[in-house]
């Protein structure tokens, strides 16, 4: 168990009778760096989603930390439903700030947290979005030359998002040494730098094959350095998660599939995985869930895939 060290006398996060929850921000993502692990990305998520909270506390609420209760949670939720925020970013607003009154708790701040008596409702549990296994063909064949400066790379990109099912961050930070194409697998760093092993299926080996081959080189001689980063932009600096945002949205818009983004081709990664016979503790694994729990979300999609099939092929139906 990790020790925390109290903050120096004088310093902004001395247990004082605070009137503003944003006082302790600071000392929060100190917390969720250093002792939980989380990647930036994830800190930077929470980070923004409480900094909303606090705005509209000052703004419309003005409640005392120690104020601060069920009904003003619910107010807020309330204003970011008027926002039209997605259900899963108003369910992931609620759980920073679960974690933030959490920690609080453990600093002494507050004897308990009543955001935990806050549930998300139903509606908040929305299935992922999923693409059919002919869609997500069409998709890895999307970028075409000349038409697009750099096919072959965004072709590996799909490829190996679909692939291995892996985030976005996980993607682009791969390198090279990574990747074992010969025995087609890689490995990853995910969430709280854990590490694991993901298959490349043969459509990704021969997609990185030919980008490493044709495009790459070029790539990685314009800045004079190679850093090893698998996948490079044209300035030969590692390719960015903005960057892979973009390039999917593009290609998706080429190929009619509406908007989608690259955590849809880890969604459809799962959902075909499991259709195709895969165990859900193995599928866990590939995915580098903590909790079964968030790997069992995937059931529910294909159990919905096939009631769609049912009603649409029935004749009753």
């Amino acid at each position: 168990m990790v020790r925390r060290k109290r903050p120096p006398a004088g310093s902004q996060f001395t247990l004082r009778a605070f009137t503003d929850p944003s006082s302790w921000l600071g000392g929060f993502l100190h917390y969720l760096d250093a002792e939980c692990g989380m990647s930036k990305n994830t800190t930077d998520a929470y980070s923004r989603d409480l900094n909303r909270f606090f705005v509209w506390n000052r703004e419309h609420s003005r409640v005392n930390l120690h104020d601060i209760d069920v009904q003003t949670i619910t107010r807020f939720l309330d204003y970011l439903q008027k926002l039209s925020l997605a259900a899963s970013s108003i369910g992931r607003n609620l759980v920073s700030i679960r974690m933030f009154f959490r920690y609080l708790m453990l600093e002494g701040v507050v004897a308990e947290s009543t955001v935990d008596l806050v549930s998300s409702p139903k509606l908040w549990e929305r299935l992922p979005r999923v693409l059919s296994p002919e869609m997500v063909d069409h998709l890895l064949v999307a970028p075409q030359s000349p038409v697009d400066r750099f096919p072959l790379r965004d072709r590996a990109i799909l490829a190996v998002l679909y692939a291995t099912g892996c985030r976005v961050s996980e993607l682009v930070h791969l390198r090279r040494e990574n990747l074992v194409l010969v025995e087609q697998y890689c490995r990853c760093t995910g969430k709280g730098n854990k590490q694991r092993l993901v298959s490349l299926n043969p459509v990704a080996v021969s997609a990185l094959e030919a980008y490493f081959d044709h495009e790459r080189p070029a790539q990685s001689t314009v800045r004079g350095t190679d850093e090893d980063w698998v996948f490079l932009s044209r300035s030969g600096r590692r390719f960015s998660r903005v960057s892979v945002w973009t390039l999917i949205r593009r290609y998706a818009a080429r190929i009619g599939c509406g908007e989608i983004s690259p955590h849809t081709l880890r969604h459809s990664f799962a959902t075909h995985m499991l259709a195709g016979g895969a165990d859900i503790r193995a599928l866990q694994e590939m995915l580098g869930h903590a909790s079964i729990r968030t790997t069992q979300v995937y059931t529910h999609v294909e159990h919905s895939r096939l009631k769609s099939v049912h009603r649409r092929c029935h004749p009753r139906g």
